[in-house]
C-alpha cells in the first residue's frame, strides 16, 4: 500500500559538515542550505538507515528536548468531491471509493473538536478540506474565523486547502495559521503518472506562497505508486531545495 511521508520545512536547514566530502552526506547544525545536489542528496538516500536515525536524532535534540513528542489532531473540514484526480486520493470525484460528498463544516463544530482536543493535551490541530484550490468569498471566511478560533485556544494551527493565492496565505498567517500542508507527493518526472489535473509547479508556487507569507511548511510524499527510486531521490531533491523564505 502506498505511504505517505511528510516533513516540517523550518527555517534552517542542514548543511554539510566541514571537512567532510559533500557526498558523504554528513551534516552539522546551524548553517542554512538549500542548495544540494542530487549527487548528495543520493548518497544520503543509500546511507544506512541506523545512521540516518543516529543523524536525525542529534539534528533533533540540538533543537528540541529528547524526550517530547507532540500530538496532533486532524479533522477533516469539507470531505469528498474534489475535483483533482490524483491516483491514490479516495476523496477524489473521479473515483468510487465510498467517502461520501460533505460540505464544509461549520466553525463551532469545528471549535467543539478542538477544545476536546486541547483538554487532551493535544497541542497542535490540523485542519483539511478536499479543494482542488482554497476558494473566496464565505467558504474561505469561514476558514480564516476556524483557525482564529483553534489559535485563541492556544494550540499550533495547520491547513491543507489545496492551492494558494499569495493573498490567501497572507490572510491565514495573519489569522494565526502556524503551518501549511502541501505535499508535493513525487518527483517532477513522475508526477505526470499519478495526475493530470494540475502540473508540478502549481504545487510548487502555492510552496512559495505559504513561505513568503511566513508560514512553515509541512510537505513531503508518497512511496508505493509505481514511482522509481530516482523518482524517490528527486522527491527528497526537490524537498531540500526549498528555500525557507
Amino acid at each position: 500500500m502506498p505511504t505517505t511521508t511528510t516533513s516540517e520545512v523550518p527555517q534552517t536547514h542542514a548543511t554539510a559538515e566541514a571537512g567532510e566530502s559533500s557526498a558523504s552526506g554528513k551534516v552539522a547544525l546551524g548553517t542554512v542550505r538549500s542548495d544540494w545536489t542530487r549527487a548528495e542528496v543520493e548518497a544520503i538516500y543509500r546511507t544506512a538507515l541506523p545512521e540516518l536515525l543516529f543523524r536525525a536524532q542529534t539534528v533533533h535534540r540540538a533543537h528540541h528536548a529528547a524526550d517530547l513528542v507532540q500530538t496532533c489532531q486532524l479533522i477533516s473540514i469539507k470531505t469528498g468531491g474534489c475535483p483533482e484526480d490524483c491516483a491514490y486520493c479516495p476523496q477524489s470525484a473521479h473515483y468510487q471509493a465510498g467517502v461520501e460528498r460533505e460540505g464544509l463544516l461549520e466553525p463551532q463544530q469545528v471549535f467543539e473538536v478542538a477544545r476536546e482536543a486541547a483538554g487532551r493535551g493535544v497541542t497542535r490541530f490540523c485542519m483539511g478540506a478536499a479543494w482542488r484550490d482554497a476558494p473566496e468569498g464565505g467558504e474561505f471566511e469561514k476558514v480564516l474565523e476556524m483557525v482564529r478560533g483553534v489559535s485563541a485556544l492556544r494550540m499550533e494551527v495547520c491547513c491543507t486547502l489545496g492551492m494558494l493565492t499569495e493573498r490567501q496565505a497572507e490572510r491565514l498567517k495573519e489569522a494565526g495559521l502556524t503551518a501549511y500542508n502541501h505535499n508535493l507527493d513525487t518527483s517532477p518526472e513522475f508526477y505526470g503518472s499519478i495526475i493530470t489535473t494540475r502540473v508540478y509547479d502549481d504545487r510548487l508556487k502555492t510552496l512559495a506562497a505559504v513561505r513568503k507569507a511566513g508560514i512553515t511548511v509541512c510537505c513531503g510524499g508518497i512511496l508505493g505508486m509505481g514511482e522509481r527510486e530516482a523518482d524517490r531521490i528527486g522527491l527528497l531533491h526537490q524537498l531540500a531545495a526549498l528555500e525557507p523564505r
